[in-house]
């Protein structure tokens, strides 16, 4: 694959230092300007406290890019342009037709695997959206999980979907899902979501020696580890259902569907909250950079 490496990665690469990868569809899509672009800019800065390399990974004009420099981030923070929502299945157009456009979880999983970086920060995973018994919508997200080496670290599933039946979808797809100092599944904007986890972690040299042994002993797919939202800006689960659910009333309505629903749902749960679920995306987002960079660097010493 035709990977263009930014001076800093590709410093990085030559030095084996430790690699973060980080999606940029929350750049693109997910966040309001300048939201977005201080987002990113606290992700990677994170992501070095921890004292590992952040790359974050988009596709511009066509050109696979691991590590953005600054006008290329700030051009998909500003959205002057159509970009795309790029998941795995759309990365040969965006490459055929030199598109740009930012990365979900599943394309930023398969480039992040192209470019040997195993460990990935985003926000929350994609899955089993509710109502899939009806329409199928279910992500790409999890097919990705179960086939690329990558160590992806999020705040759980986003909360807009059906949690017990995207926890089912991960373990038919043998993805094993590790709470990070919790024993239940962390829902995007809570700390909770009432569903209990298999497995669970409570320091970073165990998280780095799971992963190594998944990809470098046993030769299999992702691991996928959940980290609860900071408490301070944390939301109650009962409260953020009842808006999701008069969101998702609203989204039906208007017709916004599929690969669209995400961005409706922050864009318009920010409004419901008065910003409170903005700045809970925005701490959840750093917080999981933050242990994604100490995560990187327990696995490159051999933890």
């Amino acid at each position: 694959m035709d990977l263009r490496f930014s001076d800093e990665v590709r410093r990085a690469r030559d030095a084996g230092q430790p690699i973060v990868a980080l999606e940029t569809s929350v750049v693109a899509q997910g966040l309001p300007y300048p939201d977005n672009l201080a987002a990113a800019r606290a992700c990677e800065e994170a992501v070095r406290r921890a004292g590992a390399v952040p790359a974050a990974i988009a596709v511009v004009d066509g050109v696979v890019c691991i590590g953005l420099e600054e006008p290329a981030m700030r051009r998909l923070a500003e959205g002057k342009e159509r970009l795309l929502k790029l998941g795995s299945r759309d990365l040969a157009v965006a490459v055929a037709t030199r598109a740009s456009g930012g990365t979900t979880v599943s394309a930023t999983c398969e480039l992040a695997a192209a470019a040997g970086i195993r460990v990935f920060a985003t926000g929350g995973i994609g899955g089993v959206h509710r109502g899939a018994s009806e329409h199928w919508d279910i992500s790409q997200d999890i097919a990705a999980l179960a086939r690329y080496p990558v160590a992806v670290v999020c705040a759980g599933a986003k909360s807009v979907l059906d949690l017990p039946k995207t926890m089912e979808l991960l373990e038919t797809a043998g993805v094993p899902v590790i709470g990070v100092g919790t024993d239940e599944l962390p829902s995007f904007y809570s700390r909770g979501s009432g569903l209990k986890l298999e497995h669970r972690v409570d320091d970073v040299d165990t998280a780095a020696r799971i992963a190594r042994a998944r990809f470098e002993t046993l030769g299999q797919g992702g691991v996928l580890y959940t980290v609860p939202p900071p408490e301070e800006t944390s939301l109650p689960r009962n409260e953020v259902e009842l808006h999701i659910a008069s969101t998702l009333a609203d989204a039906e309505r208007q017709g916004v569907r599929g690969k669209d629903v995400t961005p409706f749902l922050l864009s318009e749960m920010a409004k419901r909250t008065g910003g409170k679920t903005l700045k809970a995306n925005l701490a959840l987002l750093t917080n999981n950079a933050r242990f994604a960079g100490q995560l990187a660097v327990a696995y490159a010493r051999g933890a």
